[in-house]
């Protein structure tokens, strides 16, 4: 069974590594979808689609797990098309993991199997709680895997959000 999982990723968080570890237990193969990997450079997207993508695989490398793709995908903002693009762009699939309702939907409408996988510690483990945890130094890194956080620092992610946040604010 070959298995897709979609997110934004901003950034990957244990929340995600959970959901994805349990997936690739029981699948033969995962896809993982970046999700509007166009986004980057901004407070609710700060990191590009090619740091998300080390965030990932590294972490997922680092526990043993090696039957995963990850492919970015663009956003095309007509839903009526959104998953025939998402279809072109990656392996065929079996079924779909997500928690967004419109995904969901959008997947079922056209004939996929759509499991919403459990949610782990939703409140925080998301990459809003993260970001926020940034901004304000708290501790943000006990939320994500340690690859992460490595990433983070490689590219002076702490330093892009508060350059942001400064921007944002003029």
């Amino acid at each position: 069974m070959r298995a897709l999982y979609i997110g934004r990723f901003q950034p990957y968080h244990l929340g995600h590594h959970a959901v994805i570890k349990e997936i690739a237990s029981e699948a033969d193969e995962v896809i993982i979808v970046i999700g509007s990997a166009q986004r980057s450079h901004e407070l609710e997207n700060p990191f590009t689609a090619g740091e998300r993508y080390l965030m990932i695989s590294k972490s997922l490398r680092d526990d043993g797990i090696s039957n995963f793709y990850i492919v970015p995908i663009l956003d095309v903002n007509w839903n009526a098309v959104w998953v025939s693009h998402v279809e072109s762009l990656m392996p065929p699939v079996d079924e779909v993991f997500t928690n967004n309702p419109l995904i969901e939907r959008l997947f079922e409408e056209r004939g996929y199997e759509v499991h919403a996988p459990l949610l782990f510690n939703r409140k925080e483990y998301s990459g809003r709680e993260i970001r926020r945890r940034m901004l304000n130094n708290e501790n943000w890194a006990i939320l994500v895997p340690e690859a992460v956080t490595e990433v983070i620092k490689e590219i002076d992610g702490l330093r892009r959000m508060e350059n942001l946040r400064r921007s944002d604010r003029q």
